[in-house]
Protein backbone atom coordinates (compact mmCIF):
# COMPACT_ATOMS: atom_id res chain seq x y z
CA UNK A 1 0.00 0.00 0.00
CA UNK A 2 1.19 3.56 -0.55
CA UNK A 3 1.50 6.41 2.04
CA UNK A 4 2.09 10.37 1.79
CA UNK A 5 3.61 12.01 4.86
CA UNK A 6 2.84 15.47 5.03
CA UNK A 7 6.12 17.32 5.87
CA UNK A 8 6.14 20.55 4.43
CA UNK A 9 4.79 23.01 7.22
CA UNK A 10 6.70 26.21 8.48
CA UNK A 11 6.31 24.99 12.60
CA UNK A 12 6.13 28.89 13.13
CA UNK A 13 4.68 27.29 16.68
CA UNK A 14 7.62 26.04 17.39
CA UNK A 15 9.86 28.88 16.74
CA UNK A 16 12.72 29.21 17.33
CA UNK A 17 13.30 25.34 16.94
CA UNK A 18 12.25 25.79 13.39
CA UNK A 19 14.75 28.49 12.25
CA UNK A 20 17.16 26.06 10.68
CA UNK A 21 14.65 22.56 10.15
CA UNK A 22 10.85 22.07 9.54
CA UNK A 23 8.78 20.65 12.32
CA UNK A 24 9.21 16.87 10.95
CA UNK A 25 12.42 17.35 11.48
CA UNK A 26 12.76 18.06 14.93
CA UNK A 27 15.16 15.44 17.50
CA UNK A 28 12.53 13.92 20.03
CA UNK A 29 14.32 11.42 22.08
CA UNK A 30 17.33 11.88 19.60
CA UNK A 31 15.50 10.25 16.04
CA UNK A 32 13.95 12.69 13.42
CA UNK A 33 10.20 13.31 14.29
CA UNK A 34 8.97 12.54 10.94
CA UNK A 35 10.98 9.31 11.05
CA UNK A 36 8.61 7.53 13.91
CA UNK A 37 6.03 8.20 10.79
CA UNK A 38 7.79 6.61 8.18
CA UNK A 39 8.51 3.58 10.77
CA UNK A 40 5.08 3.76 11.87
CA UNK A 41 3.57 3.05 8.45
CA UNK A 42 6.53 0.70 7.21
CA UNK A 43 5.05 -1.35 10.19
CA UNK A 44 1.36 -1.19 8.67
CA UNK A 45 3.18 -2.12 5.16
CA UNK A 46 3.23 0.92 3.17
CA UNK A 47 6.49 0.45 1.48
CA UNK A 48 6.11 2.96 -1.00
CA UNK A 49 6.31 6.78 0.18
CA UNK A 50 5.69 9.97 -0.77
CA UNK A 51 7.13 12.89 1.51
CA UNK A 52 5.90 16.50 0.58
CA UNK A 53 9.08 19.19 1.30
CA UNK A 54 8.44 22.83 1.21
CA UNK A 55 10.39 24.64 4.22
CA UNK A 56 13.91 23.64 4.81
CA UNK A 57 12.97 20.21 2.81
CA UNK A 58 16.72 19.13 2.93
CA UNK A 59 16.90 18.65 6.66
CA UNK A 60 13.76 15.81 5.86
CA UNK A 61 15.16 14.69 3.04
CA UNK A 62 19.00 14.33 5.19
CA UNK A 63 17.09 12.47 7.26
CA UNK A 64 15.24 9.65 5.73
CA UNK A 65 17.23 9.46 2.58
CA UNK A 66 15.42 6.90 -0.36
CA UNK A 67 13.90 5.10 2.87
CA UNK A 68 16.16 1.78 2.62
CA UNK A 69 17.53 2.11 5.95
CA UNK A 70 13.26 1.95 7.00
CA UNK A 71 12.98 -1.11 4.40
CA UNK A 72 10.83 1.52 2.61
CA UNK A 73 10.92 3.28 -0.97
CA UNK A 74 10.41 7.33 -0.52
CA UNK A 75 10.02 9.99 -3.33
CA UNK A 76 10.06 13.32 -2.24
CA UNK A 77 7.41 16.04 -3.93
CA UNK A 78 8.73 19.53 -3.91
CA UNK A 79 6.59 22.51 -3.42
CA UNK A 80 9.00 25.00 -4.49
CA UNK A 81 7.12 27.76 -4.94
CA UNK A 82 4.76 28.09 -2.62
CA UNK A 83 3.39 25.74 -0.04
CA UNK A 84 0.03 24.07 -1.07
CA UNK A 85 -2.24 23.09 2.17
CA UNK A 86 -2.74 19.11 2.86
CA UNK A 87 -5.43 18.89 -0.30
CA UNK A 88 -2.72 20.65 -2.63
CA UNK A 89 -0.06 18.57 -1.47
CA UNK A 90 -1.92 15.49 -2.46
CA UNK A 91 -2.78 17.67 -6.26
CA UNK A 92 0.83 18.05 -6.18
CA UNK A 93 1.53 14.85 -5.72
CA UNK A 94 -0.26 12.77 -7.76
CA UNK A 95 2.38 11.77 -10.13
CA UNK A 96 4.64 10.05 -7.40
CA UNK A 97 1.42 8.67 -6.05
CA UNK A 98 0.20 7.45 -9.39
CA UNK A 99 -2.68 6.42 -7.47
CA UNK A 100 -4.48 2.93 -8.30
CA UNK A 101 -5.96 1.55 -4.69
CA UNK A 102 -6.60 2.25 -1.48
CA UNK A 103 -4.07 4.76 -0.05
CA UNK A 104 -2.87 6.41 3.19
CA UNK A 105 -2.04 10.35 4.16
CA UNK A 106 -0.41 11.09 7.29
CA UNK A 107 0.82 13.98 9.06
CA UNK A 108 4.69 14.65 9.86
CA UNK A 109 4.47 16.14 12.96
CA UNK A 110 2.85 12.96 15.22
CA UNK A 111 4.00 9.72 17.05
CA UNK A 112 1.22 6.79 17.19
CA UNK A 113 0.60 3.42 18.02
CA UNK A 114 -2.91 3.71 16.22
CA UNK A 115 -3.92 0.31 14.92
CA UNK A 116 -4.18 1.64 11.22
CA UNK A 117 -5.34 -1.98 10.41
CA UNK A 118 -8.49 -1.56 11.99
CA UNK A 119 -9.12 1.62 10.47
CA UNK A 120 -8.82 -0.12 6.73
CA UNK A 121 -11.27 -2.50 7.81
CA UNK A 122 -13.32 0.28 9.03
CA UNK A 123 -13.21 1.86 5.82
CA UNK A 124 -13.25 -1.34 3.57
CA UNK A 125 -16.86 -2.31 5.24
CA UNK A 126 -17.89 0.81 4.85
CA UNK A 127 -17.15 1.37 1.72
CA UNK A 128 -15.73 4.74 1.93
CA UNK A 129 -14.04 7.14 -0.63
CA UNK A 130 -12.31 8.45 2.26
CA UNK A 131 -12.07 7.32 6.51
CA UNK A 132 -10.67 10.04 9.10
CA UNK A 133 -9.04 8.41 12.18
CA UNK A 134 -10.52 10.21 15.12
CA UNK A 135 -9.78 10.52 18.89
CA UNK A 136 -12.11 11.49 21.86
CA UNK A 137 -10.81 15.30 22.73
CA UNK A 138 -11.05 13.93 26.40
CA UNK A 139 -9.21 17.40 27.67
CA UNK A 140 -11.29 19.87 25.35
CA UNK A 141 -7.74 20.84 23.52
CA UNK A 142 -8.05 23.44 21.31
CA UNK A 143 -8.53 21.29 17.95
CA UNK A 144 -11.74 21.56 15.52
CA UNK A 145 -14.84 19.47 16.11
CA UNK A 146 -15.35 16.47 13.79
CA UNK A 147 -19.30 15.99 13.55
CA UNK A 148 -19.91 12.05 13.47
CA UNK A 149 -23.49 10.63 12.96
CA UNK A 150 -25.20 7.44 14.23
CA UNK A 151 -23.76 5.57 11.33
CA UNK A 152 -20.66 6.15 11.40
CA UNK A 153 -20.60 9.08 8.75
CA UNK A 154 -18.78 12.25 9.17
CA UNK A 155 -21.58 15.44 8.75
CA UNK A 156 -19.06 18.34 9.31
CA UNK A 157 -16.21 20.30 10.77
CA UNK A 158 -16.65 22.78 13.45
CA UNK A 159 -14.28 25.20 15.31
CA UNK A 160 -12.88 24.15 18.53
CA UNK A 161 -14.41 23.87 21.97
CA UNK A 162 -15.03 27.12 23.89
CA UNK A 163 -14.45 25.48 26.94
CA UNK A 164 -14.94 21.76 28.33
CA UNK A 165 -18.83 20.82 28.48
CA UNK A 166 -20.78 17.52 29.67
CA UNK A 167 -19.85 14.02 28.19
CA UNK A 168 -19.29 12.65 25.33
CA UNK A 169 -16.18 14.93 24.75
CA UNK A 170 -15.87 16.19 21.04
CA UNK A 171 -14.29 14.18 18.21
CA UNK A 172 -11.26 15.65 16.80
CA UNK A 173 -8.95 14.67 13.71
CA UNK A 174 -5.70 12.67 14.32
CA UNK A 175 -4.73 13.89 11.10
CA UNK A 176 -4.28 9.93 9.44
CA UNK A 177 -6.42 9.27 6.71
CA UNK A 178 -7.69 6.36 4.31
CA UNK A 179 -8.20 7.46 0.39
CA UNK A 180 -9.70 5.85 -2.28
CA UNK A 181 -7.99 7.15 -5.85
CA UNK A 182 -11.41 9.06 -6.73
CA UNK A 183 -10.37 11.44 -3.92
CA UNK A 184 -8.65 13.93 -6.61
CA UNK A 185 -12.32 14.06 -8.35
CA UNK A 186 -13.10 16.80 -5.21
CA UNK A 187 -9.31 18.31 -5.05
CA UNK A 188 -8.95 22.13 -6.66
CA UNK A 189 -6.42 21.46 -9.42
CA UNK A 190 -3.04 23.09 -9.23
CA UNK A 191 -3.75 25.65 -6.03
CA UNK A 192 -3.61 25.94 -2.19
CA UNK A 193 -6.46 23.73 -0.53
CA UNK A 194 -7.47 21.80 2.59
CA UNK A 195 -8.60 18.48 3.14
CA UNK A 196 -10.82 19.87 5.65
CA UNK A 197 -12.32 22.27 4.07
CA UNK A 198 -12.27 22.19 0.76
CA UNK A 199 -12.08 18.48 -0.60
CA UNK A 200 -13.90 16.51 2.26
CA UNK A 201 -17.00 18.89 1.88
CA UNK A 202 -17.28 18.90 -1.84
CA UNK A 203 -17.19 15.15 -1.71
CA UNK A 204 -19.66 14.84 0.94
CA UNK A 205 -22.08 17.36 -0.98
CA UNK A 206 -21.77 14.92 -3.76
CA UNK A 207 -23.08 11.93 -2.15
CA UNK A 208 -19.82 10.37 -1.57
CA UNK A 209 -19.38 8.65 1.75
CA UNK A 210 -16.48 10.12 4.49
CA UNK A 211 -15.89 8.28 7.13
CA UNK A 212 -14.82 8.34 10.74
CA UNK A 213 -13.25 5.54 12.49
CA UNK A 214 -12.73 6.06 16.21
CA UNK A 215 -9.02 5.02 17.42
CA UNK A 216 -9.39 3.18 20.71
CA UNK A 217 -8.39 4.65 24.53
CA UNK A 218 -5.36 2.58 24.96
CA UNK A 219 -3.75 3.40 21.01
CA UNK A 220 -1.64 6.66 21.85
CA UNK A 221 -1.72 9.99 19.34
CA UNK A 222 1.20 12.31 20.60
CA UNK A 223 1.32 15.58 18.11
CA UNK A 224 4.08 18.36 18.14
CA UNK A 225 2.59 21.68 17.60
CA UNK A 226 3.87 24.02 20.06
CA UNK A 227 7.23 24.33 22.06
CA UNK A 228 4.91 23.35 25.37
CA UNK A 229 4.00 19.90 23.71
CA UNK A 230 6.97 19.36 22.16
CA UNK A 231 8.62 19.83 25.94
CA UNK A 232 5.67 17.81 27.88
CA UNK A 233 5.39 15.00 25.17
CA UNK A 234 9.30 14.46 24.67
CA UNK A 235 9.33 14.08 28.54
CA UNK A 236 6.41 12.14 28.75
CA UNK A 237 7.96 9.78 25.66
CA UNK A 238 11.45 9.79 27.92
CA UNK A 239 8.94 8.13 30.76
CA UNK A 240 9.61 10.30 33.52
CA UNK A 241 7.76 14.48 34.34
CA UNK A 242 11.52 16.10 35.15
CA UNK A 243 13.38 14.23 31.82
CA UNK A 244 16.67 15.70 31.38
CA UNK A 245 17.11 15.03 27.58
CA UNK A 246 20.76 15.16 25.99
CA UNK A 247 21.80 14.43 22.37
CA UNK A 248 25.14 13.85 21.36
CA UNK A 249 28.57 15.32 22.33
CA UNK A 250 26.78 17.50 25.25
CA UNK A 251 28.95 19.04 28.27
CA UNK A 252 27.27 19.61 31.51
CA UNK A 253 28.88 21.43 34.43
CA UNK A 254 28.29 19.45 37.45
CA UNK A 255 26.74 21.72 39.77
CA UNK A 256 24.45 22.92 37.13
CA UNK A 257 21.00 22.07 37.98
CA UNK A 258 18.14 20.85 35.44
CA UNK A 259 15.47 19.45 35.51
CA UNK A 260 12.37 18.66 32.75
CA UNK A 261 15.05 20.02 30.09
CA UNK A 262 15.88 18.79 26.57
CA UNK A 263 19.68 19.65 25.41
CA UNK A 264 20.59 19.00 21.38
CA UNK A 265 23.39 18.15 19.82
CA UNK A 266 26.86 19.90 21.04
CA UNK A 267 25.37 21.69 23.92
CA UNK A 268 27.88 23.07 26.82
CA UNK A 269 25.88 24.44 30.29
CA UNK A 270 27.81 26.35 32.42
CA UNK A 271 28.91 26.12 35.85
CA UNK A 272 25.52 27.06 38.23
CA UNK A 273 23.62 27.23 35.60
CA UNK A 274 19.70 26.44 36.41
CA UNK A 275 17.60 25.34 33.68
CA UNK A 276 13.98 24.17 34.18
CA UNK A 277 11.46 23.54 31.07
CA UNK A 278 13.90 24.41 28.92
CA UNK A 279 14.59 23.22 25.30
CA UNK A 280 18.32 24.17 24.22
CA UNK A 281 18.63 23.64 20.60
CA UNK A 282 22.24 22.65 18.81
CA UNK A 283 25.69 24.29 19.40
CA UNK A 284 24.60 26.54 21.96
CA UNK A 285 26.50 27.61 25.08
CA UNK A 286 24.60 28.43 27.93
CA UNK A 287 26.80 31.17 30.38
CA UNK A 288 27.73 30.31 33.59
CA UNK A 289 25.40 30.94 36.72
CA UNK A 290 22.61 31.38 34.10
CA UNK A 291 19.05 30.66 35.31
CA UNK A 292 16.13 30.10 32.58
CA UNK A 293 12.40 28.87 33.03
CA UNK A 294 9.78 27.76 30.18
CA UNK A 295 12.30 28.94 27.59
CA UNK A 296 13.92 27.51 23.69
CA UNK A 297 17.11 28.68 23.26
CA UNK A 298 19.21 28.68 20.10
CA UNK A 299 22.26 30.16 18.22
CA UNK A 300 21.44 34.16 17.87
CA UNK A 301 23.29 32.98 14.31
CA UNK A 302 20.39 31.12 13.30
CA UNK A 303 18.39 34.79 12.93
CA UNK A 304 20.63 35.36 9.71
CA UNK A 305 19.49 32.21 7.76
CA UNK A 306 16.58 34.52 6.12
CA UNK A 307 14.67 37.77 5.80
CA UNK A 308 11.97 35.63 7.21
CA UNK A 309 13.62 34.11 10.00
CA UNK A 310 14.43 37.99 11.42
CA UNK A 311 10.82 38.94 10.39
CA UNK A 312 9.41 36.23 12.49
CA UNK A 313 11.85 36.86 15.64
CA UNK A 314 10.71 40.30 15.27
CA UNK A 315 9.18 40.67 19.17
CA UNK A 316 8.98 36.91 19.92
CA UNK A 317 12.40 36.58 21.54
CA UNK A 318 15.59 38.32 22.59
CA UNK A 319 19.18 37.71 21.87
CA UNK A 320 21.91 37.50 24.85
CA UNK A 321 25.06 37.50 23.67
CA UNK A 322 25.15 34.78 21.36
CA UNK A 323 21.96 32.96 21.80
CA UNK A 324 18.16 33.91 20.94
CA UNK A 325 15.72 33.03 23.51
CA UNK A 326 11.87 32.92 23.38
CA UNK A 327 9.84 31.88 26.50
CA UNK A 328 6.61 30.44 26.37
Amino acid sequence: MKAMLLAAGFGTRLFPLTLDRPKPALPVLGCPLVAYGVDYLTRFGCCDLVVNLHYRGEAIVAALGDGAAFGCRIAYSHESDEILGTGGALDHAKPLLNPTETFVVMNGKLITTIDLQAALATHRRQQALATLILKPNRRWERFSVVEVDDTGAIRGFAPPPDAAAPDPPPLFFTGIQILEPEIFDYIPRARFSHTTTDVYPRAMADGQRVIAHVAGPDEDWYEFSTLERYLDLSCHLAGHPQAVIRGQNCQVAADARLARTILWNHVTIGAKVELHEVIVGDGVTIPEATTLSRAAVVRADLLEVSERARAIAEGRGRQVGENFIVHF
